[in-house]
């Protein structure tokens, strides 16, 4: 058991490496939940609150990850509010689904030790150097996200035992080696398939199609042939990579370093070491120990009850005044090597040492001259750029009449595009924030356009446009005429998709009966060669089809329908089954990916349970 974590959390050492995991598990996606007030609840499992604020972060990591994902894709998802709206659900779901395991994991009464904790510490990457746990390391990123372990602390046990509750649906119990054996030479297995195809294309053309039916066609699908809204649009594109370069003198970059020293000044840092022990008469018998030369990284080893630092022979890493803990700080500690006194920190009693000390250090003027002058540049370039579009946006809104001002003052010529729809837009204007604001109520509305200019819309790319619609064309349904060849193809082909499954269905009954021959000469078809087919395979038009087909009995084949990527009709004809003959490595593979499908299976039936058995009331998704 964890023995009163949050009393320990108060350990100087403690304090960092709780911090820590919390860290990593906010990095990782895995943070902890704020529990918020009745009145700010986004939704209650079973009676225990899911706060707004915890919605609304998990959101934004649903979000970033998208973001990541999409890349430059990504604002077209992010202007869809739909979209926005169904990932929200899905961020409040797992945050559901997370309270559930969460409250099962108590239910069972499952728990994390302290040892458990310190593995895991260790083990995080995100705090290693060269394969060992860095104390500095973890240090300056505590201090970089400003965490707070023992806001923390309960969390962290609550994380490590949810971990241990899916680790036991990956058990052995769910890989019995002739389970395994089975699934490999299922998942393994060969078909051999043959197939004899009928033509879509063939039926088609033999169709024919009244004027009536046309006409009909026509009446009842109204929707299908409305034309959307479409503008002409007048523009303006800045883009910041083809303004001039901007420059920086040698004077400048000086003046720049001078002024700001102390962001190239790196703080003073001390390397700390501890012995934490029970009582204060054992601190001072170790005090006096160290007084007659014995070694202090030999005693924090063998006598420290703080066993975090006793691991790392009592060194508790290199720490700068602002983030030295205040234990530390009241040992008044100025010379390498002294030790203070005992401490008395909580129920225990500390022996603080001195090790090393970095002094305060000033980056040279050459080693950060290159970065200044790149830095002060890029200043410069958005300055101009923003110049740029401030004098746009003044012009476009003090003359509303036209885009001449503005082709004035920022010497960029004017274009124009052809007719498009909100779905087509020309690709020198394909931006969401763009295109939103062409169908917007401020440029169009249902007397047409406006006649006003958009203000400065920046997209990714350092790149901004003006704009004005200059003609506009409503929604509406086209003429039949305009469409009549159209609906021409539409209903031969529909006519010919319906032949072509009855021709199917009566020649896979007629095969099925036994009538091969006569009936593929009837249907002037015939099957071609053998195919084999797997799940290892590259897939093929019947591979689906083929691989849930009924295995043939007494040397007769089974018969099924599948279509081509032309939508040509084929009968799968199914003459022979081979099952997979895994090798040992083969089978430990599949094991693994076996006791996976199982696991998954397991969890999924899991969270099904919990939630049908559940009170979950969702009060708010904004």
């Amino acid at each position: 058991m964890m023995e009163d974590l949050r009393t320990k959390a108060n350990s100087p050492f403690i304090k960092v490496l709780l911090a820590i995991i919390i860290l990593s598990f906010v990095l990782t996606g895995v943070a902890g939940y704020v529990i918020g007030g009745s009145s700010n609840n986004a939704a209650e499992v079973n009676g225990q609150p899911i706060s707004k604020e915890q919605l609304q972060q998990a959101f934004q990591q649903e979000r970033q990850s998208l973001q990541e994902y999409l890349g430059d894709k990504f604002s077209e998802v992010a202007s869809n509010d739909n979209y926005m709206k169904e990932l929200r659900t899905q961020a409040l779901n797992n945050l559901i689904n997370n309270q559930l395991i969460n409250q099962y994991a108590n239910e069972l009464q499952l728990s994390a030790s302290d040892q458990q904790i310190e593995q895991a510490i260790f083990a995080m990457q995100v705090f290693q150097t060269n394969g060992n746990f860095d104390s500095e390391k973890y240090r300056e990123i505590l201090k970089r996200y400003n965490i707070n372990a023992d806001d923390f602390a309960a969390q962290i046990r609550q994380d490590l035992v949810r971990a241990q509750l899916g680790k036991s649906f990956t058990g052995t119990e769910f890989a019995l080696p002739s389970e395994v054996k089975a699934y490999a030479e299922l998942f393994m297995q060969e078909r051999e398939v043959r197939t004899a195809s009928l033509s879509l294309a063939a039926l088609e053309a033999k169709q024919t199609v009244s004027e009536d039916e046309l006409k009909a066609y026509y009446a009842a699908n109204q929707n299908s042939f409305i034309s959307p809204e479409q503008v002409q649009v007048s523009y303006v594109e800045m883009d910041a990579a083809s303004m001039p370069k901007a420059s920086v003198t040698a004077e400048e970059v000086k003046a720049y370093y001078d002024e700001n020293l102390k962001n190239f000044t790196k703080a003073e840092q001390k390397l700390y070491s501890m012995i934490q022990v029970a009582s204060e008469k054992d601190a001072q018998a170790l005090q006096a120990e160290l007084k007659g030369g014995a070694d202090f990284a030999t005693l924090a080893t063998e006598k420290s009850t703080d066993k975090f630092s006793a691991g790392n022979k009592g060194v508790i890493g290199w720490m700068e005044a602002t983030s030295t803990p205040s234990e530390i700080i009241s040992a008044n500690l100025t010379e390498k090597g002294q030790v203070s006194a005992p401490i008395k920190v909580q129920d225990n009693y500390v022996l603080f040492r001195l090790d090393d000390v970095k002094p305060e250090a000033i980056k040279p003027f050459d080693d950060v001259k290159s970065s200044i002058e790149t830095s002060l540049v890029q200043d410069k370039s958005v300055k101009q750029f923003y110049d740029l579009q401030q004098k746009v946006s003044e012009a476009a809104t003090n003359d509303n009449e036209s885009l001449a001002s503005v082709e004035s003052i920022s010497g960029l010529k004017v274009a124009t595009t052809g007719w498009f729809d909100r779905q087509n837009p020309p690709a020198q204007l394909n931006f969401p924030k763009v295109i939103n604001e062409v169908f917007s109520d401020r440029l169009v509305d249902k007397k047409g356009t406006t006649g006003i200019n958009s203000d400065v819309i920046n997209v990714e790319g350092d790149r901004a446009f003006v704009l004005r619609v200059t003609d506009y064309k409503a929604e509406s349904t086209e003429p039949f005429e305009t469409v009549k060849a159209d609906i021409e193809a539409l209903v031969k082909r529909q006519k010919a998709s319906a032949q072509l499954k009855a021709n199917g269905e009566k020649l896979l009954a007629e095969l099925q009966a036994g009538k091969g021959d006569e009936a593929l000469k009837a249907a002037d078809t015939q099957f071609g060669a053998v195919q084999t087919v797997s799940f290892l395979a590259p897939a093929t038009d019947v591979t689906d089809v083929a691989m849930k087909m009924t295995p043939p009995t007494d040397g007769k084949p089974t018969y099924a329908i599948a279509y081509d990527q032309k939508d040509n009709l084929l009968i799968v004809q199914l003459d022979k089954v081979t099952l997979g003959q895994p090798t040992a490595d083969e089978l430990s593979q599949l094991s693994n990916e076996y006791r996976g499908a199982m696991s998954s299976a397991v969890n999924e039936a899991l969270m099904l349970n919990l939630r049908a058995n559940a009170k979950i009331e969702v009060q708010s998704l904004e």
